[in-house]
């Protein structure tokens, strides 16, 4: 059980950073005044902001545990963000003691928590590493010393692909997720969950100028616009649904009660 051991260990605390923002949200500790001060801006226009990081975090663990199921043995999770358990190991591992699971982010204080992610089971493998979304080569070069891409692989991007656009930088995100899908062996699975203005569209356009305003670029999709992401895929049931709604379990469905979450979620296969 390895990290990356030639990632940089600078932080950039001047500047608020997704991860540690979702962080606040989530009640964590691993967050320096910047990200707060963004967090409780956002917070204020968009009072649905910490219902959807918690329905974010209960997705992931259906998802993965339905893939897990499925008889999947390996997933990538890009943007993994701070720790906070149940982590996606734990869930995949709970199902199958031998499944392999590679963490990647870009944030140095992910990687000062790299040891807390790495605690997976004997029979598996836990790994972290340092490394960019947006660098595929680099990221599946590094995932590929512990997964085996010629295997199905679950790819993870939960709460990510909001933060990545068409932008002046040259970003393409469509051409982004064909890459790493591209990569994926016939049988592998794709988990995504994104921010959407169709259900909030006044909160998520003010959220969406906070974050640009600190110097995050942030994309909310349509429904067709974040079902694109899927196109060549088989689509699970029930398809792509705002987040609550994809395979609840019961704290999902009391949950609902709270209110809306402008999140959509789908997960598919590669056939």
């Amino acid at each position: 059980m390895t990290g990356s051991e030639s990632a940089p260990t600078r932080l950039d605390t001047s500047r608020p950073h997704p991860a540690r923002v979702y962080d606040w949200w989530l009640g964590g500790k691993d967050n320096y005044p910047v990200d707060e001060e963004l967090a409780r801006k956002i917070l204020a226009v968009d009072g649905a902001v910490l219902r959807g990081a918690r329905a974010n975090r209960r997705f992931m663990h259906r998802a993965v545990r339905t893939v897990a199921e499925a008889g999947i043995r390996q997933f990538l999770d890009i943007g993994t963000g701070i720790p906070t358990e149940p982590n996606l190991h734990q869930v995949a591992q709970g199902v199958a003691a031998e499944s392999k699971v590679v963490y990647a982010d870009n944030d140095p204080i992910v990687l000062r928590h790299a040891e807390a992610l790495l605690h997976g089971s004997a029979e598996g493998s836990t790994t972290y590493v340092h490394a960019d979304v947006r660098d595929v080569d680099t990221l599946l070069g590094r995932a590929g010393e512990s997964l085996d891409f010629a295997e199905p692989v679950a790819l993870s991007l939960v709460a990510l692909t909001h933060y990545l656009g068409e932008d002046p930088d040259g970003d393409d995100v469509y051409g982004l997720l064909e890459k790493y899908v591209a990569a994926l062996a016939p049988g592998s699975y794709l988990i995504l969950s994104q921010v959407t203005p169709d259900l909030s569209p006044e909160a998520i356009e003010q959220a969406a100028n906070h974050f640009r305003r600190s110097g995050t670029p942030f994309f909310p999709r349509s429904l067709a616009e974040f079902s694109r992401f899927f196109a060549g895929l088989e689509l699970l049931g029930p398809g792509v649904i705002p987040v609550y709604g994809w395979r609840p379990e019961q704290v999902d469905v009391a949950a609902q009660a709270e209110g809306i979450v402008p999140v959509y979620a789908g997960v598919a296969r590669k056939p």
